[in-house]
Order: structure tokens, then C-alpha cells, then sequence
């Protein structure tokens, strides 16, 4: 009971978070976790590998704004499909915006905590960037997108953690990435991201792992096993 109360709270605070600060999200988050970091080009590199094609079907968990609709539209033309996961209304209205004026018509979105988000069977790929690691149960995130991915399908998660070894100012980057949306002494203990590494590993095949900048940052990539 103590336990799904902590997650409550989390959630509770994280959607408060990011409705304060979905307006100017955009604008922040290139100046993640600090200015100068190659954050649009860490993502860029989840969405290539995905290894998507045209026509492909693609879950976005925790969607945010949309900044990887553009990157997957490349990939999957007018005939593929998005779906947008996020747990935020206002971080949605600001994705919806996206769409419009994009003139997108393949993206629909969805609102729901990524741990009790019902994945559609069939998809041909799912991504989450910058934010698995804030949701409590992340296993299970990649345990139903997993199930729910096609023979072949690919997960990718990008996101920030706490260097293993490191000098101090590393790890303190790190700490400051996620200060404004989770308890940062929680987080550190927690160490979601070897939770998230375990779960793909448990639940994927030829999974591979990459930590760039230094340690700051993890690129895990999985497979749904195709069947005999």
C-alpha cells in the first residue's frame, strides 16, 4: 500500500510538473540537462535506431510535445502511423498543436501513465526519450510494449542517468537533469535506468546497450524474437 501510495504521489507530481512547464517545453528542452548538450542528436539517434521503414506503426510512451513525431515522419511517410502516449493534458494539447500545423493526419494521441497504457498488438517499433526512468514501474512499460511489439518489432529508450564513474561534476549534471521532476535522492537510489536495462534484457532479444557523454546518458536497443 506504501508503495503504490509513493507512485500515486509521483505521478501526481510529475503531471503537475509538466503542465507548468509544457508551454515553454520545447524551448527547455534543448537547454537539457545543460546548454550545449547533444540532446537533439541523442534522439535523433534513438529514432534511427528503430530501423524504421515506410509505412511502419510506431509507439511514442511519454510523447511529451511530439519532438519525435517529426524525426519518425521522415522514416515512416503518410503511410505509417503514430501513436502518442503521454500522462500530461497539457503536454498533449501542445503535441496536438504540433500535429495541426504540421498537417500530419497519421498521428493519434493518447492519454494515459505509460505503466497502465493498453499497447496496441502489431506495432513495428516503440520509443520513449527522456522519460522512462520517472516512471515507477518502467519494467513493465517494456514488459506490455514488448508483448505487444510484431516479430521483429524494435524498443528503443533514451534517457539521462548518473555516471558510474565519474568525477563529481558529472554526476551532479546528471542530478540536475532530473532535480525539477523527481526526488533527486529517490531517483539515485532507485537507479532506474539498471531497472529498465534488466527489463529489456528480460523481455527483448539482441538487446545492446550504450552509455554516450560520458555516462550521462543510455541508448538501449531490443528486439521482439521472431517465432519458428
Amino acid at each position: 500500500m506504501q508503495a503504490s501510495s509513493q507512485a500515486e504521489q509521483t505521478r501526481e507530481r510529475l503531471i503537475e510538473t509538466y503542465r507548468h512547464k509544457a508551454r515553454r517545453y520545447d524551448l527547455t528542452a534543448r537547454l537539457s540537462p545543460v546548454p550545449g548538450y547533444p540532446q537533439h542528436r541523442l534522439r535523433l539517434r534513438a529514432v534511427r535506431a528503430l530501423n524504421l521503414r515506410p509505412g511502419d506503426f510506431v509507439v511514442d510512451v511519454a510523447c511529451g510535445t511530439g519532438l519525435n513525431f517529426p524525426l519518425i515522419q521522415r522514416a515512416i511517410g503518410p503511410d505509417g502511423r503514430i501513436v502518442g502516449v503521454d500522462m500530461t493534458d497539457a503536454m498533449l494539447a501542445r503535441a496536438q498543436e504540433r500535429i495541426e500545423s504540421s498537417g500530419w493526419r497519421n498521428v493519434s494521441l493518447v492519454l494515459s501513465d505509460a505503466a497502465e497504457f493498453e499497447f496496441p498488438t502489431g506495432a513495428d517499433a516503440i520509443v520513449s526519450t527522456y522519460a522512462l526512468t520517472q516512471v515507477p514501474d518502467s519494467a513493465a512499460v517494456i514488459r506490455h510494449g514488448a508483448a505487444a511489439l510484431s516479430e521483429g518489432g524494435r524498443c528503443v529508450v533514451l534517457d539521462l542517468k548518473i555516471p558510474g564513474t565519474a568525477p563529481r561534476w558529472l554526476t551532479q549534471l546528471g542530478a540536475a537533469a532530473i532535480r525539477p521532476f523527481a526526488g533527486i535522492d529517490e531517483w539515485m537510489a532507485r537507479r532506474p535506468w539498471e531497472t529498465i536495462r534488466a527489463a529489456m534484457r528480460q523481455d527483448l532479444t539482441e538487446v545492446s546497450w550504450s552509455e554516450p557523454c560520458l555516462g550521462t546518458a543510455f541508448l538501449g536497443v531490443g528486439s521482439r524474437g521472431r517465432t519458428r
